[in-house]
């Protein structure tokens, strides 16, 4: 089974145009009117051309060529009224398979606008060169090179550091509570994305979270596996709450760390193919498993609580999960854009289909009335996590 995407996701879009198939555009002009085709009858085309005479005669300020033939299509894809299916120009694509690669080169660091002008960080990767600079969460970048960015976009200021052809960058940034800037010199180099985070939540029980499942997910699974268990642990919490998916490979690679000998998954298409994928059961998990989910544990997060329900080798601990079950490929053009598209569902090893439904937990369990982010309750607060170690304790 090809890698494909098990990620939720929503698309954009509001008009119509040309289908370009995967391979590109070769072949474009014969397909410019296909039998059957959203295109192929004449008035569509006399419509588009229409409202683009339209925009030339009337609209009140000047049109970019490019925005209007992405919004195209943007649009073709946005028809199918699928959440899942969409179009992405090259930018976007390109922003995609960084988080899908789970590695970029940059500083280590997450911005989103500031209210005031520039970029917050609002988080920074452990053992970055942003971390080890000096950067903290809450900074606001001001100027980068000396050039200010408080007019900037968080993309086109996250572009000039990433696409700087130098080896370090100095960052202007204001701190919190402080009224001068100061200048932070950041050493620009490969980052890996830490999709795996963990820790002991006392002396027998280890606690991994994991964000998303990226192509470095597996890996820093195993990590994180065996330094908890050179630690002494016993019992094990997975923390899946608020992962929205990724990929089918980074998911299984986990799985096969987990699961005895068996089916994990399997798609079937339109057209009834069934593509199975498995495990050998050769590190089976021998220890009490806890799995914590909520209504944002999506897609690839479900096919990991699917398959631990299914085998009952751990208890799944929350909220009733997204519902996800179907998959999509990612078709790259040979523009740099690219379509994501459905192409088949998903069903977990029992053959349940859980699209629309989620998966229910094994223990229902709600965070306290909180307006904040559950990732901000200390451990004794977090009631879904204590309901999870409960629930080890009685294994």
């Amino acid at each position: 089974m090809q890698n494909k995407e098990f990620k939720k996701g929503i698309a954009v879009g509001v008009a119509a145009t040309l289908l370009v198939t995967g391979a590109g555009f070769a072949g474009y002009q014969k397909v410019m009117f296909p039998k059957g085709g959203a295109l192929s009858d004449s008035s569509t085309v006399q419509k588009l051309n229409y409202l683009e005479n339209l925009i030339d005669e009337e609209y009140l300020d000047k049109k970019d060529e490019d925005s209007l033939r992405e919004g195209l299509y943007a649009g073709l894809l946005s028809g199918l009224k699928d959440p899942y299916s969409t179009y992405y120009t090259a930018e976007q694509y390109k922003e995609l398979k960084t988080s899908n690669e789970g590695s970029y080169v940059g500083i280590g660091a997450v911005l989103q606008k500031s209210e005031d002008g520039g970029a917050q960080i609002v988080q920074l990767y452990e053992g970055g060169s942003g971390e080890q600079a000096g950067l903290k969460k809450g900074d606001v970048l001001k100027a980068v090179d000396g050039e200010d960015v408080t007019e900037k976009e968080t993309s086109d200021i996250a572009s000039m550091i990433k696409e700087s052809d130098k080896d370090s960058v100095t960052l202007t940034i204001l701190r919190e509570g402080e009224e001068k800037t100061q200048d932070i010199k950041v050493e620009i180099r490969d980052v890996e994305i830490q999709t795996v985070s963990y820790e002991m939540l006392d002396d027998e029980t280890g606690y991994i979270r994991i964000s998303e499942f990226s192509e470095v997910t597996s890996d820093q699974y195993k990590k994180a596996f065996e330094d908890l268990e050179k630690r002494g642990m016993t019992k094990l919490v997975v923390d899946l709450r608020d992962n929205p998916g990724g990929l089918l490979d980074a998911v299984c690679g986990v799985l096969r760390q987990i699961l005895p000998e068996g089916l994990i998954v399997y798609t079937e298409d339109k057209n009834g193919k069934r593509e199975e994928e498995k495990c050998d059961g050769k590190n089976e998990l021998k220890m009490p498993l806890s799995v914590l989910v909520n209504g944002n544990s999506a897609s690839a997060s479900e096919i990991f609580a699917g398959a631990v329900k299914d085998y009952g080798i751990g208890n799944i601990v929350g909220t009733t999960t997204y519902g996800k079950g179907v998959v999509q490929t990612i078709q790259p053009l040979n523009d740099g854009s690219a379509v994501k598209i459905t192409i088949a569902k998903y069903y977990t090893p029992k053959g349940n289909d859980i699209n629309k439904k989620g998966i229910t937990p094994d223990v229902e369990a709600a965070l306290p009335e909180y307006s904040g982010d559950w990732t901000e309750l200390t451990h004794e607060e977090d009631t879904q996590l204590q309901a999870a170690r409960e629930v080890l304790g009685q294994s």
